[in-house]
């Protein structure tokens, strides 16, 4: 199928979300995706930077301000919020509170800032985002480096990860990194070398350090990748595909440990039938210890049967990250290969941009015309055709 034109249909969806407040989540009449949500929305933003289009830039400047506007006092950033004229309703998570719609937030006000050399918009917020800092240096509890996560407390918010979560751990990296390189602060810089020690002594194999949970460490069998997350009741050892592609992205680990990553992912993503990254993966079955987490760990109805939604489903919006951390390690055939299967599942149904896909049976899931999905198309192919880069 034509590249241009999948590219076309996912800059319309964009700009067919966009509102005066910034980006929706889906261009569906859902209630609760007729919001600005901080992941989704700055996700749609970095998508709007790759793309160039000024327009598109501009909604993500109101998406920005929308969110930096609802603030919470303690300095959460709002997980999503809805606007009906005069009346403004805000929400900073549902079960739990989303830890990572305040990395998010700052990710998007720099690589903004960045993109459209606009120093001045993160000396605007400068106030907001040391907020953002002061509250995650709280979230660690331990002041040890790691943010503790509560369950539901991120994207994959019906899923089982909780504790100190890699993903949470690995987008509070790229925010404060992204925040350097205006700031040129020697104790960011520091803060930066710490969490990422951290990382490598608690998620990878072999490593020399104090680790936080010695005993379930020297349990763990390490697979070729980074574990999901861990706590105080031990590790969950499934491939996290966002935070392993963020790991390798942001160049966290030894060069040796990201080619295991880059291999096992490489292998995975071609025995898949969508030829994509599941979320997580394997999926976790009725007759494994973690299922009963799993089937009460939702708001509304269960989604997450497996090989669906965050237990082994595909997400076009992850394996766009995916295809950026290819890109970093100089994966051209294989980002170009994954943007193929990216516009694959975006186009079912005359391009319904579908949430998610079953890995099994390739039906897809959750809502369609999710601007995300679109997104990962963006980002993706102006990686590969325009030689866009973010800071990193």
């Amino acid at each position: 199928m034509n590249s241009d034109l999948n590219y076309t249909k996912a800059i319309e969806l964009l700009e067919k979300v966009s509102s005066s407040e910034g980006f929706l989540a889906s261009a569906q009449n859902i209630s609760n995706y007729k919001r600005v949500w901080a992941r989704d929305g700055v996700i749609c933003g970095l998508a709007a930077l790759a793309s160039g289009d000024e327009k598109l830039i501009e909604t993500f400047r109101k998406t920005l301000e929308t969110l930096a506007s609802n603030q919470h006092k303690n300095g959460t950033i709002p997980s999503n919020v809805m606007t009906h004229g005069d009346k403004v309703e805000v929400s900073y998570g549902g079960l739990a509170g989303r830890v990572d719609a305040v990395t998010w937030f700052v990710i998007g006000i720099c690589q903004y800032a960045y993109c459209t050399k606009d120093i001045t918009f993160v000396a605007k917020y400068d106030t907001e985002i040391e907020k953002c800092f002061a509250l995650l240096e709280a979230w660690e509890f331990n002041n040890k480096g790691l943010l503790y996560v509560p369950l539901s407390g991120n994207w994959a918010d019906e899923y089982i990860t909780d504790g100190y979560v890699l993903y949470d751990q690995l987008l509070r990296i790229w925010a404060l990194k992204s925040y350097n390189h205006f700031a040129h602060d020697d104790l960011i810089t520091a803060k930066i070398v710490a969490i990422t020690k951290q990382l490598e002594i608690n998620f990878t194999p072999n490593s020399v350090g104090e680790k936080y949970h010695e005993r379930a460490y020297n349990e763990l069998n390490f697979q070729e990748y980074m574990p999901c997350s861990f706590s105080p009741a031990g590790y969950k050892t499934q491939f996290d595909a966002f935070a392993n592609s963020l790991a390798l992205y942001l160049n966290i680990g030894s060069e040796s440990f990201q080619n295991t990553i880059l291999e096992y992912s490489i292998a995975l993503k071609n025995e898949m039938k969508l030829q994509l990254l599941p979320a997580f993966w394997p999926p976790i079955k009725e007759t494994d210890l973690d299922w009963n987490l799993l089937k009460n760990n939702c708001k509304y109805e269960f989604r997450n049967y497996p090989n669906e939604f965050h237990n082994g489903g595909s997400w076009s919006m992850v394996n766009g990250f995916y295809g950026l951390a290819l890109l970093s390690k100089g994966k051209n055939k294989e980002a170009k290969e994954l943007l193929i299967a990216i516009n694959e599942v975006n186009a079912i149904e005359n391009f319904s941009f579908y949430e998610n896909f079953n890995s099994e049976t390739k039906a897809p899931n959750g809502v369609p015309f999710c601007a995300w999905s679109g997104a990962a198309t963006v980002l993706l192919h102006q990686s590969l055709h325009t030689n866009f880069k973010f800071l990193v």
